[in-house]
């Protein structure tokens, strides 16, 4: 009981020396003479609780992360007396161009107490420096992080590092190896930013994270210890040459959360003890360099033992197929013959498939189709090879068989696959081009060849007189003057609508029926449900609204004796005249008149629909 009263006592304590006011400090500081190239932080920093930073607007330097923000106090109690600073910081870490001069930073500000303080601007001199100077600047800037120091950074090298792992480091030339990049973490870390990019120098390269929107995560054990993992990057790799490749360490920057210990103490061990407790240890925000492990892959040869003349340079696991659309036809007509490589490996990188045709036959560039899978464990797909094929004389013909061969990494042999034999038919054609069919293929992708014989036009040419063109003729000065004519019409008309519009009695006559229409479907729902007052209310605003409209008539000087004078001038019909009348009357009777109010209700409804209808046919 003893220690919780003090407990209370002391919060009591710590809330009130929080709210004596102190001289707030805005203080901005940063080298004031950096090389060309040289890394560096810009620090504000605030002797209060603010809100609100609004950093400045960096010119001419390059911002490389921030701004971070981190948050750290102090208490001391001195005989007796309790005193405590609050100390907020925001830090940039910045790059200098390559341009030399005095650049000046402007002031940032912050919010504190519904005030906004401004700190002071930031002149820095950059000066040329040597490549060695720069490079020794920036490993040291990287060190220290945006808002951590050295001794930060080494208290985390075992909760947050990054690693690059490889599913095979002795594959064979072509072969897929698969390499991830993991971060492993035991603390809240933010993204990632990449200084340098992994550079896979000897690899044909596949994003396998390209269509992925967000990071993989997941557990996992390392050096005796459960980490949470993230993949950052995965790619296959495809090595294009044999020896020593090396994968150069990736640099990268992280946010990370520690927790910030009051580092002052009172000199009452009870106090110390106190202040042990979570609640007076906040957190703040260090940047951390993290660099990978690199990478050494040793590559081998493929074996020249038994390799086949025609080898595609495929390495993998592969399936060879193939189809012809015809093997009956005339000359001149056109044929497809496709073939088409399918597995895992590197199939992307098969380039040509070895056919051997016969003379007589014109055969275009294949079109190369792809279609490629990436997936967690690699790339796989097929890549189809799709001839034309025109024979251009009548005969029998063979297209041998044809053989595609590949590198199996289960046997560690070659191995050769192959298509089968067509014979195919030609008969006699009208040996002109012009009657050549063809699908699968695009049109752009067929020329014919017109120097020879074979290929002389038989058919009627279209023959123009020379001289006579399109420009001059009447067609084209009717084209050239009808856009202006239609500009014109156009013209008239919105002039003349723009004037009915702004005549508001026009238009309440032109919309009178629309409006009527609308209160009369409204009055129509209230009979449905049922809602007496409601439904005559709508009715008699229809129908007193109606001639409103119509007429110009304010609905403050409309009277049954107004009303019949009106029709009468405009020559209605005396009967039609009687039944609106009788209408307006029936509906001022209904509402208030006792018996079964739903057959009179929809009798007035029918009774207003048709005199509307009836009275604007009449008024057209």
């Amino acid at each position: 009981m003893r220690k919780f009263t003090l407990n209370i006592l002391l919060c009591t304590i710590l809330f009130a020396i929080q709210g004596v006011a102190q001289d707030v400090n805005f203080q901005a500081t940063a080298k004031n003479v950096v090389r060309t190239g040289e890394r560096f932080n810009l620090i504000y920093t605030l002797n209060a609780e603010g809100s609100g930073f609004r950093g400045p607007q960096i010119e001419n330097f390059r911002v490389l992360s921030g701004p971070s923000s981190s948050q750290s106090s102090s208490i001391q109690i001195i005989n007796g007396k309790v005193s405590q600073s609050v100390e907020l910081t925001f830090t940039y870490l910045l790059s200098a161009g390559n341009d030399e001069g005095l650049f000046e930073i402007p002031p940032a500000k912050v919010n504190l107490d519904g005030k906004t303080y401004e700190s002071n601007a930031v002149k820095i001199q950059v000066v040329k420096g040597d490549t060695q100077s720069q490079q020794g600047t920036q490993q040291g800037t990287q060190n220290q992080g945006s808002t951590g120091t050295t001794q930060d950074t080494e208290n985390l090298k075992d909760d947050v590092f990054v690693r690059a792992v490889v599913n095979k480091t002795n594959p064979y030339q072509g072969e897929q190896i698969v390499v991830t990049y993991k971060l492993y973490f035991r603390i809240n870390v933010s993204a990632p930013d990449f200084i340098k990019e992994p550079s896979f120098k000897g690899f044909w390269v596949s994003d396998l994270m390209r269509d992925r929107k967000s990071y993989l995560q997941y557990t996992e054990t390392y050096n005796g210890q459960q980490y949470n993992v993230a993949e950052l990057k995965k790619a296959a790799l495809f090595p294009q040459r044999s020896g020593d490749i090396v994968i150069d360490p990736v640099e990268l920057n992280i946010q990370a959360q520690v927790r910030a210990q009051n580092q002052q103490r009172s000199r009452d061990p009870f106090f110390d003890n106190f202040f042990n407790d979570p609640f007076f240890n906040r957190y703040r925000t260090v940047e951390v360099p993290l660099t990978s492990n690199g990478l050494k892959i040793n590559v081998k040869a493929l074996p020249t033992s038994n390799k086949p003349a025609n080898f595609s340079g495929g390495v993998g696991d592969f399936n060879f197929s193939s189809s012809i659309d015809k093997t009956q036809l005339k000359a001149n007509e056109a044929l497809n013959l496709k073939f088409t490589v399918s597995g895992t490996g590197n199939v992307e990188l098969i380039d040509r498939i070895n056919v051997t045709f016969p003379p007589d036959f014109e055969v275009y560039d294949p079109k190369v189709t792809k279609n490629i899978n990436t997936t967690q464990n690699g790339v796989s797909g097929s890549k189809t090879f799709e001839y034309l094929i025109i024979p251009r004389n009548p005969g029998k013909f063979t297209i041998d068989k044809v053989n595609f061969s590949y590198f199996d990494l289960k046997s560690k042999q070659y191995k050769i696959l192959t298509s089968p034999e067509y014979n195919i038919d030609v008969e006699k054609g009208e040996g002109t081009a012009t009657n050549i069919s063809y699908s699968g293929v695009n049109q752009a992708d067929i020329k014919y060849i017109g120097s020879d014989i074979r290929f002389i036009r038989t058919m009627n040419p279209d023959l123009r007189i020379v001289g006579s063109y399109f420009f001059g003729s009447g067609i084209f000065y009717i084209l050239l003057i009808l856009p202006v004519i239609l500009f014109i019409a156009f013209t008239i008309i919105w002039k003349n609508e723009l004037k009915k519009r702004s005549n508001i009695a026009l238009m309440r006559n032109r919309k009178a029926t629309k409006v009527a229409k609308k209160r009369m479907k409204k009055a129509q729902g209230f009979l449905k449900e049922n809602k007496k007052d409601e439904f005559y209310v709508e009715v008699s605003q229809a129908l007193w609204g109606y001639l409103s409209d119509k007429f110009s008539i304010p609905l403050s000087n409309l009277s049954m004796t107004t009303v019949s004078e009106t029709l009468q001038q405009r020559d209605v019909d005396e009967n039609t005249l009687n039944r609106f009348i009788d209408t307006l009357n029936n509906c001022e009777f209904a509402r208030f008149a006792p018996g079964d109010s739903t057959v009179e209700m929809e009798k007035i409804y029918i009774e207003s629909v048709n005199i509307i209808s009836k009275m604007e046919s009449e008024l057209k």
